[in-house]
């Protein structure tokens, strides 16, 4: 399958929704990104409709139109009928004056491709007489068939496409034509390149509209009307069926949606339906509700209005092609499909937390309908063990639990009302609490000061590490008090320092005790030097007045 339908690796968000949507489960999600499994992808579009993040894109071919434009040979757009849905009030003949200006040489309507496509239908029913007839004109539907219902592949109408048949038209009455399919779908692009030497290029109606965009051009306001173009109803529900001339007795319907084709082609497999000529398109609602008018204009109904209101009521005046020529060989496209034992099954459902058939719940969150696809998904290497919600929630739950549980620190969580939604076991036993389920929904208050919630609401600023007293329980704690505003809750963390506060105070009264007696010790001192120095002086004096007296009487002599 020709790479057409892209991821914007930088864009996935892990939503599933991608997987939940594909109705093949063609997408493989591995280190947080999801990727296209080509070989399994019908190109439905689904993915890309539904994607949140804009992560799936679809290749653009403007460059590769611009090329063609340069060149000498004359570039012819084919335009599908829906386009009226998407330029609402603008005519092909309006169209034709917008894309001229952009350099193209003529634009057609595909409708014209459409006729002779139905007028082979209506052959093939009268002359082969086949027992169920399936329309081939969508290309998604062609590829589901020809990977996941090749029991089915024979009923499929071994006829080109509208598309494909208009080229064909187009090349007959111009042969060094070059052509460009403007539509609403994601497959085109595939059925062009995969069926080389009728499309050269396909765009999307936005692609063109940004081409208009680029330039300046703007689609004029203006309708036309051409009582042959009946087949510009292809594209509504039931559109074939409505151009069409019913032959013999054969049962005719209409299947939209790829689920309703899903269960319509395994009735068709299982030799259910005889008989029966169906109109089988992957879109609901078919082409004038494509994934491109979806994503970017999603009014199916008033589509569907403006279709019916702009197709004529004959056919378009055009010369058949050659029956060979518009002969399509369909073959049956393989794909990865190992499936693992029952013993892999169970080992894989283990590890997602699905111990017992009643852990199964089948939500869907990881994008598969049952845990047991999941795991036959995970085992092929399409998906991982940690796509399960539950189990991821589980998971976290109970680690978060453990945490708490196990921290010596208290943890109390309020709301902004200020009530209890959470208490760990070692804050009730800071706070004398015998069961945490007692005060759960209770003011704080009953418990603990609410003064440093309430700061923190007001100012909007946490506390951290602040050293607080709790007289009632006559604790130090280090206290913490953090607002989370996503989840308009407070977190207030205590760390118990009562020990290390008693024997702070221990040391610093052994500290005041041990400077008092120094002090004391060092009065002492102080005072014995003195007395020493009174004494010290009082006999310095005498001797010194003994000494002077016997100086005198030595003199004297």
């Amino acid at each position: 399958m020709a790479d057409v339908l892209r991821l914007k690796r930088s864009n996935c968000k892990n939503c599933y929704k991608c997987i939940r949507y594909c109705p093949v489960k063609s997408i493989r999600f591995s280190a947080g990104q999801a990727h296209i499994v080509a070989d399994e992808c019908i190109l439905c579009g689904q993915c890309f409709v539904v994607c949140p993040q804009d992560a799936k894109e679809i290749a653009d071919d403007r460059e590769k139109v611009s090329v063609l434009l340069g060149e000498e040979a004359p570039v012819i757009v084919s335009m599908a009928p829906s386009f009226i849905a998407n330029w609402e009030g603008s005519g092909i003949e309006a169209m034709k004056d917008a894309m001229k200006k952009l350099g193209f040489a003529d634009v057609e309507e595909t409708a014209i491709g459409a006729t002779i496509v139905k007028r082979e239908y209506e052959r093939i029913l009268r002359d082969e007489q086949p027992e169920v007839l399936i329309t081939s004109c969508c290309h998604s539907v062609n590829l589901m068939i020809q990977k996941y219902f090749p029991a089915a592949l024979p009923y499929l109408a071994k006829v080109v496409s509208p598309m494909q048949a208009h080229a064909m038209d187009i090349k007959k009455r111009i042969p060094n034509a070059r052509i460009v399919f403007v539509g609403p779908c994601v497959s085109k692009k595939d059925e062009a390149i995969q069926y080389p030497g009728l499309v050269d290029a396909v765009l999307t109606f936005e692609e063109l509209a940004q081409m208009f965009e680029e330039k300046g051009i703007e689609v004029e306001k203006k309708l036309d009307s051409n009582p042959n173009s009946k087949t510009r109803l292809f594209p509504t529900s039931g559109g074939v069926l409505r151009t069409m001339e019913q032959v013999g007795d054969y049962t005719y319907m209409v299947i939209d949606g790829v689920d309703n084709c899903i269960a319509a082609l395994k009735d068709i497999s299982a030799g259910n339906l005889s008989k029966c000529f169906i109109e089988m398109s992957s879109c609901a609602g078919s082409c004038s509700n494509g994934p491109v008018m979806e994503k970017y204009k999603n009014s199916p109904v008033r589509s569907h209005a403006g279709i019916i209101r702009y197709a004529g009521t004959e056919d378009f005046e055009v010369e058949n092609l050659d029956a060979a020529a518009m002969r399509k060989h369909y073959e049956m496209k393989q794909h990865g499909d190992n499936m693992p034992s029952e013993k892999q099954i169970r080992e894989i459902l283990i590890q997602m937390g699905k111990v017992k058939e009643e852990q199964e719940l089948n939500c869907g969150t990881c994008g598969y309908p049952t845990c047991r696809e999941k795991a036959i998904a995970t085992y092929r290497g399409k998906a991982e063990v940690s796509m399960c919600l539950p189990f991821l929630k589980d998971k976290a739950e109970s680690f978060s639990k453990n945490i708490i549980n196990n921290t010596p620190n208290g943890i109390v969580a309020v709301n902004e009302n200020l009530e209890v939604q959470q208490i760990n076991k070692a804050a009730c036993n800071m706070l004398n609490i015998a069961v945490s389920s007692s005060v759960l929904g209770e003011q704080v208050v009953r418990i603990m000061d609410p003064k440093p919630f309430m700061d923190v609401l007001r100012t909007g600023m946490s506390i951290r590490a602040k050293k607080t007293y709790l007289a009632e329980y006559r604790k130090y704690v280090e206290q913490s008090v953090i607002y989370d505003p996503e989840y308009k809750s407070l977190l207030c963390i205590m760390r118990d320092v009562t020990d290390e506060q008693t024997e702070r105070e221990r040391k610093d009264a052994i500290c005041r005790e041990t400077a008092e007696v120094a002090d004391k010790v060092i009065e002492k001192q102080m005072r014995i030097v003195q007395e020493i120095a009174s004494l010290l002086g009082e006999t310095a004096a005498e001797t010194k007045i003994a000494l002077t007296k016997l100086k005198e009487s030595i003199q004297d002599e």
